[in-house]
């Protein structure tokens, strides 16, 4: 049995498989690694794309993690918070361009009580009930995780980011935990939201020891997302002057993933597309099916940068559903209208 047959076939990968897969040069072995990741996605979610309305509701951050851009201590960030008016109308201009999913996503901002998300959460699935309601919002108690889902929400992102204890170390300050973060994700699991889960690409002390525990704890976890992409240096954070992640490993390990996930919910993230112009449709290649356009308000698209160099900053929301739809259907792929449920 070939080694990708094999990790398909077990959906498990030793940690030599795994540097196998990430420094070899064998053309022909990439090729095959992608193409059986595309095939796998393809036997469960056919050429379909789903597409998600990112909402980036606010840049205040109470966290100061090394790498983001929105970091609390970065004093050069333009902050902004959208209200909840504003929010019901990014939904509304993304339900008549066929958007079904919306993201609600941000920093950890402690001005947005519980309170006030509970109502934005009732309120899109009060007005299209025929959507899902996701938040990436950051660690919070089970209290809060299950009134947010008592109001509403299906789903929820909240990338690990390392696995690896020591590399988180490195990542973040002391008043942040990885177990913590980890307890956060099982805990959202047990209540019942279709669970998101990721790292960066390429993110600063990152060693093959470190990936492979991502690895090891999506299989632990068995999220229905998996969002990753390449770690990109924001120029006002400690991490300015480190070296970005590449494209050729982060397509390597989304199609790994895929293989050892095969039902998984898989973006093409904007940072891959923003490493390379054709980097989306590069990951959608490589085993991906999400993709996720920007719902957000023009004006503050350009406020929301945990990196250097975003792509889609200016653009209104109609012209990025109308570029995603041409860009997959370039490679084959069709957008489509639907919540696009984990399968």
């Amino acid at each position: 049995m070939s080694l990708i047959e094999e990790i398909r076939t077990r959906q498990n990968i030793t940690k030599d498989q795994l540097v196998h897969l990430l420094t070899t040069e064998d053309e022909a072995l990439l090729t095959r690694l992608k193409t059986t990741a595309r095939a796998v996605a393809d036997s469960v979610y056919g050429n379909q794309i789903f597409i998600r309305g990112l909402i980036e509701f606010t840049n205040y951050c109470k966290n100061d993690c090394y790498y983001c851009g929105i970091r609390r201590s970065n004093t050069r960030s333009d902050r902004y918070r959208l209200t909840e008016d504003q929010i019901l109308s990014c939904c509304q201009n993304g339900y008549e361009l066929g958007f079904r999913t919306f993201v609600l996503q941000g920093g950890e901002d402690p001005w947005y009580s519980d309170d006030k998300i509970c109502a934005v959460v009732s309120r899109i699935r009060s007005s299209y009930p025929d959507c899902a309601v996701t938040l990436s919002i950051g660690e919070k108690s089970e209290e809060s995780y299950q009134r947010f889902f008592d109001a509403g929400a299906d789903r929820y992102l909240l990338r690990h980011e390392t696995a690896d204890e020591t590399h988180y170390r490195k990542l973040h300050p002391e008043e942040m935990s990885l177990s913590h973060r980890k307890n956060c994700l099982r805990t959202l699991k047990r209540i019942g939201y279709q669970t998101g889960c990721g790292f960066m690409v390429g993110s600063p002390f990152q060693t093959m020891d470190s990936l492979y525990e991502d690895l090891m704890f999506i299989l632990e976890l068995q999220p229905e997302m998996t969002g990753i992409g390449p770690f990109i240096p924001h120029k006002d954070t400690p991490f300015a002057d480190c070296p970005a992640g590449t494209l050729d490993r982060t397509l390597r390990l989304l199609s790994i993933i895929r293989l050892l996930h095969p039902h998984v919910l898989l973006p093409a993230t904007t940072a891959l597309g923003t490493i390379h112009p054709l980097g989306r449709e590069m990951g959608i290649q490589a085993g991906a099916n999400v993709v996720m356009p920007n719902l957000s308000p023009t004006d503050v698209r350009g406020k929301y940068l945990l990196y250097d160099n975003k792509i889609c900053t200016g653009d209104e929301a109609a012209e990025c559903r109308c570029c995603m739809q041409r860009r997959m259907e370039g490679i084959g792929y069709e957008i489509v209208t639907d919540r696009g449920d984990f399968r």
